[in-house]
């Protein structure tokens, strides 16, 4: 489902709760940019709040990377042509390094070729990831790529880049950060960052209720 909500629409009900709906006390371009980063910050929580997929050029050689706004991999599913990226192909398959290495020394100088059909990871390079065979020097190709994207800020009248249930979160961050401002609503600001990050948690305590994959194995 696509988020409906507005920056406008969780910046008032913000305001309401700061008792500052006419802004007499907090900008409404202060508040918009307090959630833009309320939403930066749960992507960094909880970064599968914002999964970006997309087609992606790749590179010439073995070494690729997600786009520049891109924070991890997620998963490299299919190859999309070399033309413009809007041709799905074969699936790609993930291959542990290791096996490839052992089967195949020689993979890294092997023949390119645009057709992915084999991709590796290292969680310990979240923006890098290897392809086999290597892409040619021109011609390469494109494939789809799922990965944590950092969300862009939005101006106050567009829809919030997160889902829906992400408003209410975002509610208190904004009043949370208002608030610290102010060394006398310290206590007040900290309930209101409590609560921004116990909506986190909750939610991601439903999201384990509902797995079809954990309700399998009960």
């Amino acid at each position: 489902m696509m988020p409906t909500i507005t920056a406008q629409k969780t910046i008032d009900k913000a305001e309401i709760i700061l008792q500052d709906e006419t802004n007499g006390r907090f900008e409404e371009t202060e508040l918009l940019g307090w959630f833009n980063d309320g939403e930066r910050a749960i992507v960094a929580l909880k970064p599968d709040a914002y999964i970006v997929e997309a087609a992606v050029k790749l590179v010439a050689g073995i070494v690729q990377s997600i786009p520049s706004t891109g924070i991890s991999l997620i998963g490299v599913s299919r190859n999309m042509g070399i033309v413009d990226g809007t041709t799905p192909g074969n699936i790609i398959r993930l291959i542990d390094r290791r096996i490839l290495d052992a089967q195949r020394p020689s993979w890294p100088t092997d023949t390119a070729a645009a057709t992915v059909k084999f991709y590796m990871f290292d969680d310990r390079k979240p923006r890098k990831f290897e392809v086999y065979p290597p892409q040619p020097s021109s011609g390469m190709g494109y494939v789809m790529e799922a990965y944590v994207d950092t969300p862009a800020d939005i101006a106050i009248g567009a829809t919030m880049l997160l889902d829906d249930i992400y408003a209410i979160p975002l509610q208190h961050y904004i009043v949370a950060t208002a608030l610290s401002k102010d060394p006398r609503y310290a206590a007040v600001s900290e309930k209101h960052m409590n609560l921004f990050l116990a909506g986190l948690g909750a939610k991601e305590d439903a999201e384990n209720v509902n797995d079809p994959n954990l309700r399998a194995k009960e």
